[in-house]
């Protein structure tokens, strides 16, 4: 019994490793929009402001990156690399102190 257990959980867990596919057995294509280049310069201007919402927005749309990430003092962060991504780095009186893409 307790084989039969492990052996289900397994090939559930297998199951949802599954990629979905078109009626022609080949990959569906993607439905996410393709990536957006982030560029930091645009938004140097923004460091020494306050680290707010609204600023993390202003600084999305002077980069045209798709995804902002905060970076508080002291903090770790994975090292990935995503060209779509800018990260804004603050410190402790929560003044922006860096912005890069990435």
């Amino acid at each position: 019994m307790k084989g039969m257990g492990m052996a289900l959980t397994a090939a559930l867990t297998l199951a949802g490793c599954v990629g979905t596919t078109g009626s022609a057995g080949v990959d569906a294509p993607s439905e996410e929009p393709p990536a957006r280049e982030c560029a930091a310069e645009p938004a140097q201007s923004m460091v020494g402001q306050q680290a707010t919402a609204e600023v993390g927005q202003r600084i999305l749309s002077l980069t045209g990156a798709r995804q902002l990430r905060w970076a508080p003092p002291d903090s770790a962060l994975t090292m990935d690399f995503r060209p779509d991504r800018v990260t804004v780095s603050y410190g402790r009186t929560m003044r922006i102190e860096r912005i890069a893409c990435g």
